[in-house]
């Protein structure tokens, strides 16, 4: 008998994107101006010998953090191993083998694994099939409905009024929304304040984005305190390391203003980049996110990803986006990142020219 019994399991892949290491990498859409410096002070003055002492339950320092930073109560938030475990957490909490999973396509890569992981079953609805009316996500019975806002790879963020036309439909009986707010500090616009109200819906956060904490993985979820209870449930104690909690609770409450600065620099840097990239004829997706989707160069993007890896560019390539075809995810940084990439991307493009291709429609 084999000692991995799970037939559904054998199709599985591990999560393996190009991760050598590169000049300028450009692909995990981490925050590119560093670590909260509010946390790594933190860390500093940590006490050291307490690290032999098992960690809080559930991160409750990190509860208190995102409760004064938001708004909330504590009860209303969870906490985990990332906002990935977030995730997972709640698909168990809110659905159970064989239930559907509806979501946006393209989206977040991680969503049809976790179905597959838990013995789920995804559901895709295009995205423009979605946006266009937010009750195709509603077919086929799902008891669980994502949606990523802003929209990870594309950038695009489902308006307000959208989210609020599908949680009337779901109703206080309907499936689970979770909205993942990965990106939501570069929209300048959430629904955190909605979450604790409304008994079907889920926001989640994470701490690897925008308070460049990526290393620490910690996510935190914004409900009402009964669908809290349940997420933290099925996910477990002690997932959130001492350092790791106090670190990211620094980060959060942002009393230096450290993270207000370097997303509004993003910001405009990622406007700046799309007129560039316009200007080249790149037809870049308005994105709300700290990265642009754009047309790739020669219609293959796993082709063009490699090409700008050996000039010292990591980007991530994409394929079959409604609309684009074939993309290229580019993270925003500081202005001498992106003109490091645009000179790589340049590069590219004459050369193409040299072999007859005259580049991007």
């Amino acid at each position: 008998m084999s000692p991995f019994p799970r037939s559904d399991y054998a199709a599985l892949t591990r999560y393996t994107p190009d991760r050598r290491p590169v000049e300028v990498d450009l692909s995990d859409n981490t925050n590119l101006w560093g670590t909260h410096p509010g946390a790594l002070a933190r860390i500093r003055a940590a006490d050291v010998d307490s690290l032999a002492r098992y960690p809080e339950l559930y991160a409750d320092v990190v509860k208190e953090a995102v409760a004064r930073r938001f708004g909330v109560s504590p009860e209303s938030v969870a906490t985990g191993c990332g906002s990935d475990d977030i995730l997972d957490s709640a698909w168990r909490a809110a659905a159970g083998p064989g239930a559907v999973v509806s979501y946006a396509d393209p989206t977040f890569s991680m969503i049809e694994p976790l179905c597959a992981m838990n013995g789920m079953v995804g559901r895709p609805v295009s995205w423009p099939d979605a946006l266009a009316d937010a009750g195709r996500l509603l077919e086929g019975d799902p008891s669980l409905v994502y949606v990523c806002r802003p929209n990870n790879p594309t950038g695009e963020q489902a308006p307000v009024e959208w989210v609020e036309d599908l949680l009337a439909r779901v109703g206080h009986d309907g499936p689970m929304v979770v909205v993942d707010e990965a990106y939501a500090d570069f929209a300048g616009e959430s629904l955190i304040a909605r979450a604790p109200e409304h008994p079907r819906l889920l926001v989640a956060r994470t701490t690897s984005k925008a308070y460049g904490l990526a290393g620490l993985r910690v996510g935190f979820a914004v409900a009402s305190p009964e669908v809290t209870l349940e997420v933290e449930k099925s996910r477990g104690p002690y997932k959130v390391s001492r350092l790791a909690a106090e670190a990211s609770a620094a980060a959060i409450e942002d009393e230096e203003g450290w993270l207000a600065r370097t997303v509004a620099e993003c910001v405009a840097n990622r406007a700046r980049l799309g007129d560039e990239l316009t200007n080249r004829g790149f037809a870049p997706l308005e994105s709300r996110a700290n990265f642009l989707l754009f047309r790739s160069l020669t219609g293959s993007a796993g082709e063009d990803a490699l090409a700008l890896r050996e000039r010292g560019v990591a980007v991530r390539p994409f394929g079959g986006i409604p609309g684009l075809g074939d993309g290229l995810r580019v993270t925003v940084g500081p202005w001498p990142l992106m003109e490091r990439f645009l000179a790589a991307l340049d590069g590219l493009t004459g050369e193409a020219g040299r072999a007859g291709d005259g580049g991007p429609a």
